[in-house]
């Protein structure tokens, strides 16, 4: 119970590596606010916790949207009296396409959900967390944050920007005792990464063949990382983008 009596948020906790991180900090001890677009989705998060004895709440939310943001992070202090931890989690893959045959609209949309999302839970998260006196963001970017990626422009510069955006923002807020640290997570079992490879068989083989592990991850793997990063074990670590590939970036 590494987390007891902390309060997290999690965008993106209806499936997926949200979900798993949600119910990681709720095992932990945290009471958790599941945010996400998908109301049955996010609900459905919250039963598991409440099921497990653990305390949660869901609050709908589309992070490109300013008002929604502000609104999901006021809830979680209306509710639960403050805010320690935040797993900006929520995300979208497109299919894959060059740069050249990338629709504007895809592009725009890709950027406002992955990157400008990243941004106004920050925003948001950050002056609250002050009044806590400290906490932990941990922003959920990619292993094609680190690397280029021939398939998804709009993507890889959505994570890409992730990174830069979390290391700027740790060195900011790096003497009032909050941490900001992303993940990047390679293939993933998970709902999204599904329907790409129902779409795209080859792509399984080749993602499976892409980590020196030989592997998919599950979505736990990632979320244990990301409530590490928010414990007290983790005190001195702030700026950093920590692949959790199955070794895929050291190829």
């Amino acid at each position: 119970m590494r987390l007891q009596g902390k309060v997290a948020i999690v965008t993106g906790g209806g499936s997926g590596i949200g979900r798993a991180t949600s119910l990681a900090f709720a095992s932990e001890g945290a009471k958790v606010v599941v945010a996400d677009v998908v109301p049955e989705a996010g609900e459905e998060t919250v039963k598991m916790i409440r099921d497990a004895d653990g305390e949660a709440l869901f609050v709908k939310a589309d992070v490109s949207r300013a008002d929604q943001v502000k609104a999901m992070v006021d809830r979680t202090v209306e509710d639960f009296g403050r805010l320690d931890c935040a797993a900006n989690n929520a995300g979208i893959s497109p299919s894959p396409i060059s740069t050249s045959r990338c629709p504007e609209e895809s592009w725009d949309k890709v950027i406002a959900i992955n990157l400008t999302g990243v941004f106004l839970c920050m925003k948001f998260e950050l002056p609250r967390m002050l009044k806590s006196g400290g906490g932990s963001i941990v922003n959920t970017a990619s292993m094609v944050g680190l690397v280029g990626d021939g398939g998804h422009p709009a993507y890889a510069a959505s994570k890409h920007g992730v990174v830069g955006l979390t290391k700027t923002t740790a060195i900011q807020y790096g003497k009032t005792g909050i941490r900001v640290n992303a993940v990047c997570p390679g293939v993933i079992r998970t709902p999204m990464s599904e329907k790409s490879f129902a779409e795209n068989p080859e792509l399984r083989a080749q993602s499976i063949g892409m980590a020196p592990m030989d592997r998919f991850a599950e979505a736990d793997e990632v979320a244990h990382v990301i409530v590490w990063l928010c414990t007290s074990e983790a005190s001195f670590i702030t700026g950093h983008a920590l692949p959790v590939d199955g070794g895929y970036v050291i190829r």
